[in-house]
């Protein structure tokens, strides 16, 4: 199996920013034993920003482009440190792959993102992706990782993408407002739910059950399974492998 776990700035920080130290480890724990049981795994993190605002003491996360940038700059570092130092104890060696808009839209830019993303899988690494905040700006940026790591999947010929986020999975409301919101456990056409996806987003992060839906159409349309769990608990890692019901699956469309 090739899997592609997407993993939110909220379950690796806290909201002020400062690193989740019992979450990255558990998460880091986890993705390393799914890796030594033969599970190929591509890793798209979210975080740098989050992690730089920590880093560099921001009240907020910036609204302007050179401080967003100068904060990712800061915190893909740390972000990457991390990694490094708790999945070498696990002795999996890692792979940083910083994208942006332009390399899918360039045919030989695609082309070699594709070729390395293979390559590394062969050599038994963990790419550890995220998009190049550093230096795309509003125009070139892909948005945010959910989208992100749907175009990762489909270039990796994934067989399935999981989300890992701030909530349980999709719900007819929204759970926050209407307590009798109940959770979809399986959805078989993105385009009879995607209405549900007006919400908001959270503090440090980009992304919301919108951009989850439009990854999950993307995804199942290219003929890849899709999952969002809650990151509370990275073990629900292991029971998504595992094939059992836990979150909200989008099936893939059948050819």
């Amino acid at each position: 199996m090739r899997m592609v776990i997407k993993v939110g700035t909220s379950t690796l920080t806290y909201k002020t920013g400062k690193l989740n130290i019992r979450a990255f480890e558990e998460l880091t724990k986890v993705v390393a034993n799914l890796k030594n049981s033969g599970i190929e795994v591509i890793l798209v993190s979210s975080g740098a920003i989050g992690m730089g605002v920590g880093k560099l003491g921001l009240s907020s996360r910036p609204d302007d482009i050179p401080t967003k940038q100068a904060a990712a700059a800061v915190g893909q570092c740390e972000l990457m440190y991390m990694y490094d130092k708790y999945f070498g104890e696990y002795h999996h060696t890692v792979a940083q792959m910083l994208i942006t808009a332009n390399d899918f839209e360039d045919k030989e830019k695609h082309a070699n993102l594709a070729n390395t993303l293979a390559r590394l899988l062969e050599l038994q690494a963990l790419p550890i992706v995220n998009e190049n905040d550093t230096v795309s700006t509003a125009e070139l940026s892909i948005g945010d990782n959910d989208t992100l790591s749907a175009l990762v999947a489909i270039d990796a010929k994934a067989d399935m993408l999981v989300l890992v986020s701030d909530i349980e999975g999709l719900y007819t409301a929204d759970p926050h407002k209407d307590r009798n919101a109940k959770l979809i456990s399986v959805v078989d056409n993105v385009d009879d739910v995607i209405s549900l996806g007006e919400d908001t987003v959270s503090v440090l992060g980009t992304g919301g059950m919108a951009t989850k839906l439009q990854a999950a159409k993307l995804v199942t349309e290219a003929g890849i399974d899709m999952v969002i769990i809650n990151g509370a608990n990275p073990s629900s890692l292991y029971d998504v492998a595992e094939g059992k019901n836990i979150g909200t699956k989008f099936l893939r469309k059948k050819k």
